[in-house]
C-alpha cells in the first residue's frame, strides 16, 4: 500500500478549529478559526481602504472589493509565497470558500428582495425592447467570441456550456451595482435612470435563467439527459416555491404590522427556508444561490416584513461575508497567466466585444424607441456595468472547469474595466439641464408681509416630527389659509445597504431622489402625521424623502428649495435632547450637511435646536401658548430672525418678546469689532434702525408683542441679561449678529450657530427653550461662516474702532 507521503498527490492535513495558544507552543495560523479571523480582518482593511481611496472617483464599493481581492491573490501580494502560504494556505481555502458562499447565498436573497415582480409586470414595451436588445446582441457576440477563445486559450472545454457562459458573461448587467451608480450620480428618478433600472431588472432575471441552463449543461456526466433533468427539476422547484413558499411568506407579512417589531420566529423561519432552498437547488445540481434568489423574489415587498429581513442580515452579509467572496475570486485570479501579445490582445478583444454589444445594442434599441440620443448613450453606458454578478458567473464557470485560469483572469479584468468606466462615461455623456430659477421671495424679511411664505423643513426621523409640526403651527399665522406652504423633507442616507435600494424604489418622478409616500418604516408615520396636521390646520404640508449620501445630500436640499421657491430652509441641529435634558450628538456628518447648506443655500436658512418645542406631540392651534424671544443685536441675520418672529406673532396663542441690545455710550468702540459681511457698519446700523422703527410702528397696538431695549457694557452683562429672559419656549437669533456685544461673546464650539446661538445651545446655559438660529440670504453671495468665527478669539485684547 502506497502512503500519501510517497505518492504524487499529497493531501493537505486537516485543520483543527481552535488552538491552545502561543504559550503552549501552538501557531494560531495553523488552526481554522484564528486564521479565518485574520483573513477577514485583512480583507476588510484592504477593501475598505481602497473604497476610501476610490471615493473621490465616485466608484461603487464593488470596484474596491474586486481590486482588493485581486491584490490579495497571486496577481500581486500572492507573488510572495511565504505570505500566501501563511495567510491563505491551500488547507484554509475550503473554510474561506464556505463562508464566502454563505455570504453569497444571503446576498442573492437580498438581491431577490430588491427585485419587485409587480414593477416588472408594469414595465412598458419600450423598456422591454431596450432590455431584450441589451441582452441579445452581447449574448450573440459572446457566443461568437467563445469560438475565438476556444481556438486559442480555451481548448478542450465543454463547448455547449462554454458558449452559454460566455454569452451570459458578456450580456449581464449588475442590477445592484447599477442602482448604486445611479444613486451616486443622482439619476435614480430621472427618465434615463428609471429606464435603466427596469431594463437591468429584466436583464438580471433573464441572465439567471440562462446561467441556470449553463450550470445544468456544465456537469461532468456524458449523458445528454442529465442536463435536461437538472433543468426540469429547477423549473419544478420554482413552481413549487410559488405554490408553497409564496403563500407562507404572504401570511408572515400579514402578521407583521407597521410600527410593531417583527416576530423573531418569522425572521428565523425565513432565513432557515433560504438555506433549505439553497440546499435543494444545490442537490439538484444548479447552485445554492438560485434557491435563495427565488425565495428573495417571493418575499412580499409591502409592509415591514421585507424591511425587517433586510435590516437583520444586510450589514453582516454586505459588510463582512461578501468581501470574502471577492478574495475567494482574487485567489483564483492570476494576471500573470495573461502573457504575450496573444493573451493581451484577447483581453482587448473580449473587453471591446462586451462594450460594443451592450452599448451599441442598447443605443440602437433606444433610438428605435424614440429615446433622445444623449439619453440612449447614457443608457448604453449604464447597462454595460458588470460588478459582482459578473464575478458570480465567472466563479461558477471556474468551479465547473468551464473556464481555465487564463480565460478566468481575462474575464475578471474585463468585468473590472467595464464597471470602472461606467461612472466617468455617464458623467461625461449626461448633461443635466441647468435650471435657472429666479423667484422674488428668498427671505422672510420682505416689503410685502402678506405674501405667501414657503418653508422647506428638514428632519432626521419620526422623533423630530412633533417639534417640526409645532414650529410650522407657530409660522402659519391666522390671516390666510394659503399664506403658508410647507415642504417637509425626511433626510435619509443612501449607502451600500440593500435597504437603501428598497427606499429609492419608491421614488417618484421629480428629478431628485425624493418620494411623497412610502410604505416602509418611518415614512408611513411621517405621511400620517402631516396629513393629520393638514386636516386640523388647513396648512398643506407636502412630505418628501431625500435619499442621498451624506457627502452630497446638501445638493438635494438646496436644489429642492430652489425648485419649490422656498424663502427659508429649516435644518435640524446635529444634536438631540436626551431624557436628562442635555444635548447629545447624533452624527457629526449631519453637522457637515448643515454647514454646506448654509454656504450654498438659495434662500435664508434656520438651524433648529430642538428641546421639545410643545412637548412630544402636536399641540392644536387652540392650545398653543408659547413665549418666543428674539435677541436683536443688529445685522441682516437678526433682522431675519425678527421678521420670522413677527410672522409667528400673528398666531393668537403666541407672545413675542423682542430684546434689543445696546452698548453703553461711554464704552462704544472698546469692545472687539468684527466685520460680519455688511457693506459698512454705518449702513448696517441705518438699515437696522429703519427696520426697527417700521416694526414698532406696525406692532404698536399689538398687546402680544413686547419690545425692550437693554443697555449693557460688556459680554458678561450681555450673558447675564440673556439668562434673565430664558423662561420662554423658543429663542430666535441670528447666526452673525452685528455689533460689538455679540461678537465679544465667547466663541462657540459650533460656529454654524454663531456666538449667541452657540451660547443658547451650550450645556452651560440653563434653559429648556428651543433655539432657531437664522441666516439671511444675501443676494447670492456665498457664506463662509467657519473661518470668520474662528479668526476672532474671545481673549483678543481690546482695540479702538
Amino acid at each position: 500500500m502506497v502512503s500519501n507521503t510517497t505518492s504524487g498527490n499529497v493531501c493537505p492535513a486537516t485543520m483543527k478549529s481552535t488552538s491552545n495558544g502561543v504559550f503552549q507552543g501552538d501557531n494560531p495560523l495553523d488552526y481554522a478559526l484564528p486564521l479565518a479571523i485574520l483573513q477577514i480582518c485583512i480583507v476588510l482593511l484592504v477593501t475598505r481602504g481602497l473604497a476610501y481611496l476610490l471615493k473621490p472617483l465616485r466608484q461603487p464599493r464593488v470596484i474596491a472589493e474586486i481590486i482588493g481581492g485581486v491584490l490579495l491573490g497571486p496577481s500581486a501580494l500572492g507573488r510572495n509565497k511565504s505570505y500566501l502560504h501563511a495567510v491563505f494556505p491551500p488547507k484554509s481555502l475550503p473554510v474561506l470558500d464556505t463562508l464566502a458562499n454563505l455570504g453569497l447565498i444571503f446576498f442573492l436573497f437580498l438581491a431577490g428582495i430588491e427585485l419587485d415582480p409587480k414593477s416588472l409586470r408594469k414595465t412598458g414595451g419600450r423598456v422591454l425592447a431596450i432590455a431584450v436588445a441589451g441582452i441579445s446582441l452581447p449574448f450573440a457576440l459572446g457566443v461568437g467570441s467563445s469560438f475565438v477563445l476556444q481556438a486559442t486559450i480555451a481548448k478542450g472545454v465543454n463547448t455547449s456550456a462554454f458558449l452559454i457562459f460566455m454569452g451570459v458573461a458578456l450580456s449581464i448587467t449588475a442590477f445592484p451595482v447599477l442602482a448604486r451608480i445611479l444613486a451616486e450620480l443622482k439619476l435614480l428618478t430621472t427618465s434615463v435612470g428609471r429606464m435603466a433600472m427596469s431594463a437591468a431588472a429584466i436583464n438580471d432575471v433573464a441572465a439567471w435563467i440562462l446561467l441556470a441552463l449553463a450550470v445544468a449543461l456544465s456537469g461532468d456526466t456524458q449523458s445528454p439527459f442529465v442536463p435536461l433533468w437538472v433543468f426540469l427539476c429547477g423549473c419544478v422547484f420554482v413552481v413549487c416555491s410559488v405554490l408553497i413558499a409564496l403563500p407562507i411568506f404572504k401570511w408572515m407579512a400579514q402578521q407583521c404590522h407597521e410600527g410593531e417589531p417583527v416576530d423573531e420566529l418569522y425572521i428565523c423561519a425565513t432565513l432557515a427556508a433560504v438555506l433549505a432552498a439553497g440546499f435543494v437547488t444545490d442537490a439538484i445540481g444548479i447552485h445554492a444561490m438560485f434557491g435563495a434568489f427565488v425565495f428573495g423574489i417571493l418575499v412580499p415587498k409591502d409592509g415591514p416584513f421585507a424591511g425587517a429581513l433586510v435590516e437583520k442580515i444586510e450589514d453582516l452579509v454586505s459588510g463582512l461575508l461578501l468581501p470574502l467572496y471577492f478574495v475567494s475570486s482574487g485567489l483564483k485570479t492570476n494576471i500573470a497567466t495573461i502573457q504575450g501579445m496573444q493573451s493581451w490582445g484577447l483581453l482587448v478583444f473580449v473587453t471591446f466585444t462586451a462594450c460594443f454589444g451592450k452599448i451599441v445594442g442598447t443605443i440602437i434599441a433606444s433610438l428605435l424607441c424614440k429615446v433622445p440620443f444623449n439619453e440612449a448613450l447614457v443608457l448604453g453606458f449604464l447597462m454595460n456595468s458588470k460588478g459582482l454578478v459578473e464575478l458570480i458567473v465567472l466563479n461558477i464557470g471556474k468551479d465547473r472547469k468551464v473556464l481555465n485560469d487564463q480565460t478566468f483572469a481575462i474575464m475578471v479584468l474585463m468585468a473590472l474595466i467595464t464597471t470602472f468606466m461606467t461612472t466617468p462615461l455617464v458623467m461625461a455623456a449626461y448633461k443635466r439641464k441647468a435650471r435657472k430659477s429666479d423667484y422674488k421671495y428668498r427671505t422672510i424679511e420682505r416689503k410685502n408681509a402678506e405674501s405667501q411664505l414657503r418653508i422647506l423643513a428638514c428632519f432626521h426621523g419620526s422623533r423630530n416630527i412633533p417639534s417640526v409640526i409645532n414650529l410650522i403651527e407657530t409660522s402659519r399665522g391666522t390671516k390666510k389659509h394659503d399664506a403658508l406652504r410647507v415642504y417637509a423633507m425626511h433626510l435619509k442616507e443612501f449607502s451600500e445597504r440593500s435597504s437603501s435600494i428598497l427606499m429609492v424604489q419608491k421614488a417618484r418622478e421629480n428629478g431628485l431622489p425624493f418620494c411623497n409616500d412610502s410604505h416602509h418604516g418611518d415614512s408611513v408615520h411621517v405621511t400620517v402625521a402631516f396629513e393629520s396636521y393638514h386636516k386640523l390646520s388647513q396648512v398643506r404640508v407636502r412630505p418628501m424623502v431625500a435619499i442621498s449620501s451624506m457627502a452630497n445630500i446638501h445638493e438635494d436640499i438646496c436644489a429642492t428649495a430652489d425648485r419649490k421657491k422656498a424663502a427659508v430652509i429649516i435644518l435640524p441641529f446635529h444634536k438631540q435632547q436626551r431624557l436628562d435634558g442635555s444635548l447629545d450628538t447624533i452624527r457629526n456628518d449631519f453637522r457637515s450637511v448643515n454647514k454646506r447648506v448654509l454656504e450654498h443655500a438659495p434662500c435664508s436658512v434656520g438651524i433648529f435646536v430642538d428641546r421639545g418645542l410643545g412637548g412630544s406631540c402636536h399641540v392644536s392651534a387652540s392650545n398653543v401658548s408659547y413665549c418666543i424671544t428674539v435677541l436683536f443685536f443688529g445685522g441682516g441675520d437678526d433682522r431675519e430672525a425678527l421678521a420670522y418672529g413677527a410672522r409667528m406673532a400673528e398666531h393668537p396663542g403666541i407672545r413675542l418678546v423682542v430684546i434689543r441690545f445696546l452698548v453703553e455710550p461711554n464704552i462704544v468702540g472698546e469692545i472687539t469689532r468684527v466685520d460680519v459681511g455688511e457693506s459698512s457698519s454705518t449702513n448696517s446700523n441705518s438699515v437696522d434702525v429703519e427696520f426697527l422703527e417700521e416694526f414698532k410702528l406696525k406692532t404698536a397696538s399689538d398687546n402680544s408683542i413686547t419690545f425692550e431695549e437693554k443697555t449693557v457694557k460688556d459680554a458678561a452683562e450681555t450673558v447675564a441679561t440673556i439668562r434673565e429672559v430664558n423662561c420662554c419656549n423658543l429663542f430666535l437669533v441670528g447666526v452673525r449678529p452685528a455689533g460689538e456685544l455679540a461678537c465679544a461673546l465667547e466663541r462657540s464650539e459650533c460656529p454654524e450657530l454663531g456666538p449667541v446661538g452657540g451660547l443658547l445651545a451650550s450645556q452651560d446655559f440653563p434653559t429648556t427653550a428651543s433655539v432657531l438660529v437664522m441666516q439671511q440670504f444675501h443676494n447670492g453671495v456665498p457664506t463662509s461662516f467657519g473661518p470668520e468665527m474662528e479668526e476672532h478669539s474671545p481673549d483678543v485684547g481690546t482695540e479702538s474702532s
